[in-house]
């Protein structure tokens, strides 16, 4: 079977006190889904059988202690550890923190040395996990670190796709984030992820105002006026289908958003409160720009249901066949534009 046939997904398994196991046991009990992916768990054996006999899955695992034994066809457990971990469903635990950073550096060394295909991370708790080898507000700052790449908060179902100019920064230091530099790096960010993440020949990018009304004119702040237009004018000018700032409080409300391939929000809360509002349990984080496929739901650890077996592991399936196509994507984006001019084989002389 060829490579891009039988993608390989490393999967982290997140706080293991909130939901993280079960959506992963959950999203593999259907066999079919090896049809389309080679998964490979980075915890270890004795953790996954404990969630097993919790949630009663049925699902079979595979434990291997190298990447050199990864088999197709079966759910994967790469043992990063091999002592027990207790655990407390619905409890913050700086131990629980450890092994999820645990996870995942280890998942993130194996998709840099290409032994994975795709990174599909399953939620962390941000406080927990902060250690001397993890001083970031999130995945993606660690990724960025990691991977390398203009790496981008992009938050996507099918139908909607939204980018953001700031993620984890608070709003009262958001206008002192923005600046021309920022908003052209992302917005290529975004224009590139749609043509070769998503096939999205040219894309049709939005971008939200810094300020409520984009600052009426300077009632309500300047920044859009000074900084914003200026830069998108500049940005249009050379080619690319930018437009705005819209005002953010009506620009969801009205639909307006299906005019466009994405949205780019200044700010967090901006972007993904209309939508996880309209595609919660659907969306998928994907972070943009990095030279590496990574994928995670749209939600967090959820610990006020964790351990009880009722978590929805939709979003988490939506990442892995996300994760699984924009893999695909990439490969046929990179022999597509590998020889574009590619010349055609010069035709004799008849006369010769």
């Amino acid at each position: 079977m060829k490579q891009e046939e039988n993608i390989i997904v490393g999967i982290s398994v997140g706080d293991l006190n909130g939901i993280g196991g079960e959506i992963i046991l959950k999203t593999f009990e259907d066999k079919r889904v090896l049809d389309f992916c080679t998964p490979v768990i980075f915890a270890s054996i004795k953790v996954m059988n404990f969630l097993k006999k919790h949630f009663n899955s049925q699902i079979d695992l595979h434990s291997i202690n190298s990447t050199n034994q990864i088999t197709h066809g079966k759910v994967n457990v790469l043992n990063c550890w091999k002592e027990g971990v207790t655990i407390s469903f619905g409890k913050e635990d700086d131990k629980i923190g450890a092994y999820a950073l645990k996870s995942l550096q280890a998942a993130t060394k194996a998709i840099k040395n290409d032994a994975i295909n795709v990174l599909l991370t399953a939620p962390i708790n941000k406080h927990n996990i902060q250690s001397k080898d993890f001083k970031f507000p999130g995945h993606t700052d660690y990724l960025a670190k990691e991977l390398g790449g203009e790496s981008l908060m992009f938050m996507v179902t099918d139908t909607l796709k939204v980018g953001l100019l700031t993620d984890h920064v608070p709003v009262k230091d958001v206008s002192q984030h923005i600046s021309p530099e920022l908003i052209i790096k992302k917005i290529n960010t975004v224009h590139n992820a749609l043509r070769q993440d998503f096939r999205v020949v040219k894309p049709k990018i939005a971008v939200l105002g810094i300020n409520p009304h984009t600052g009426d004119n300077g009632v309500i702040g300047n920044e859009d006026d000074t900084v914003m237009r200026p830069t998108l004018k500049k940005i249009k000018e050379e080619g690319k289908l930018v437009y705005g700032p819209y005002a953010a409080d009506s620009f969801f409300g009205s639909n307006n958003y299906k005019n466009f391939d994405a949205i780019i929000a200044s700010y967090h809360d901006q972007g993904l409160i209309p939508f996880k509002t309209l595609s919660f349990g659907e969306g998928v984080n994907f972070t943009a720009g990095l030279t590496r496929v990574r994928t995670s739901p749209d939600h967090g650890t959820a610990y006020e249901i964790a351990g009880k077996g009722v978590a929805d592991a939709g979003s988490f399936k939506e990442a892995l066949f996300a994760g699984i196509q924009i893999y695909r994507n990439r490969i046929d984006y990179k022999a597509i534009t590998a020889n574009p001019l590619k010349k055609a084989p010069r035709k004799k002389d008849p006369k010769k």
